[in-house]
Order: structure tokens, then C-alpha cells, then sequence
């Protein structure tokens, strides 16, 4: 079926709204309510994608907490916390973990207006001593309870609305695609509009079609893909 014009109108009005330079990753964060509940308030804040350390042999698995946020923000995985974040630092984000130690700040402290990436550990453990080394600043999250910790998916929430707000007070929040390089924008508009015809793109190594206004596909594809859009 045909992509209807209001429905590429509202993919298109999402995208414009994300961000490329605020991100998560997870440190074997393996229980399915946590990392849908995170994905989730990363669809809600405007994240793009995210990015997880998973334990060998493991894959990660979501439930209906997620509310399908799975589709929208991407779980990149990595072979390991080291290359990960040296990954991500190499694009250019700055590294804040939710570890307490002695160099940690409060994170309303903190200036999230730049590139930014959460680094949040393992629900029971916290990030690793690996991990923890190679932020570029601790944080914490005040707490007054008898409790000194959150549940993971309610730090990975707070973080990320606090960096919301920050760039919306600075006039920073996108809101017609500025987040993001026009050449990812148009990849990624693509990719939710018409995800079967990209995996075939990357399938035969072939760049994806041209979009018309109204997000139809503007080329003739074999029919028995064009059955499938």
C-alpha cells in the first residue's frame, strides 16, 4: 500500500524534531522494561538512536512498555564499553556517567547543550570499573530518600529531560530538521517511510530512491517489492 501523504507529513514532522548530538548508551542494561522504558523517553525527548554493551551471547529484548519506541530511536550494539565510547567521543560527544565517586557533580550542574551522551550501567551494578574511568564527568542525581539510587530507566529519563530543557531555554531544540545533517535526514525519513525497500537498497549495496513531495517514491522498483510498500 502506497504511503498515505498525512502519514509521510507526520514522519517527516518527528524527524524535524530529533536530535543527532544527544544520545544513551547502556552498559548491560538486559531487562526488557528498563531498556524499553529508556528507548522510550528517548522517542519522547527527540533522541535519534542509541547505543548498548550487551553481554556476549545476549541480544536485546523490549515488551509493550516500549510502546513500539524501539522502531524510532535505533539500539546500536557494541562489542564493548572501551570501543564504544571511544566511538562516540571520536563523533564528538562528551561522556557523562551516573557513577558516584568522589569527582562526581550534581547533574543540574552540568552543561548539556553540547553533544552529549548518557553512559548508564547495569541495573544492579552501575557501570563498570572500565566505564566508569573513561567518562568525561560523573554525575549524580540528588536524592533525599532513604534509597541512594534510581531505577535506570528513571536516571536515563531525568538526564535526558534535563537536557531537553537546557536546550530549549538556549533556543537549541530543532524543529525543521536542523538536528541533523541533510544527508542522515534524508536516509533516515527514508528508512521509516519505507523500511522493507532500504533493507532491500542495503541488500543489493544501491543507494535508497528519491522521495517526491508527497513521500511517494519517485523510480520504478521490481513489483514484487513494490507490493510490499
Amino acid at each position: 500500500m502506497p504511503l498515505l501523504p498525512r502519514r509521510f507529513e507526520r514522519l517527516r514532522a518527528v524527524l524535524d524534531r530529533r536530535m543527532g548530538d544527544l544520545t544513551v548508551l547502556l552498559e548491560q542494561v538486559e531487562k526488557p522494561h528498563n531498556l524499553s522504558a529508556i528507548l522510550r523517553s528517548c522517542d519522547a525527548v527527540g533522541v535519534l538512536e542509541a547505543h548498548a554493551v550487551c553481554l556476549e551471547g545476549r541480544l536485546p529484548t523490549f515488551n509493550s512498555t516500549a510502546q513500539g519506541s524501539q522502531k524510532w530511536v535505533p539500539l546500536h550494539l557494541h562489542a564493548g564499553s572501551t570501543s564504544a565510547m571511544a566511538e562516540l567521543r571520536g563523533r564528538g560527544f562528551r561522556l557523562y556517567g551516573t557513577h558516584l565517586s568522589a569527582g562526581a557533580v550534581d547533574y543540574r550542574q552540568c552543561d548539556f547543550t553540547g553533544p552529549t551522551a548518557f553512559v548508564l550501567g547495569a541495573e544492579k551494578w552501575g557501570l563498570s570499573t572500565e566505564a566508569a574511568a573513561l567518562v568525561d564527568q560523573a554525575v549524580i542525581i540528588p536524592m533525599r530518600g532513604m534509597v541512594q539510587s534510581l531505577n535506570v530507566s528513571v536516571a536515563a529519563a531525568t538526564l535526558l529531560f534535563e537536557a531537553l530543557r537546557q536546550r530549549q531555554a538556549a533556543g537549541l531544540v530543532p524543529e525543521a530538521g536542523e538536528g541533523l545533517e541533510p544527508k542522515r535526514y534524508r536516509r533516515q525519513l527514508f528508512e521509516w517511510a519505507y523500511p522493507e525497500v532500504a533493507a532491500w537498497c542495503r541488500g543489493q549495496g544501491r543507494d535508497y530512491p528519491l522521495l517526491d513531495d508527497d513521500g511517494a517514491i519517485a523510480e520504478e522498483l521490481p513489483r514484487t517489492l513494490r507490493l510490499r510498500c
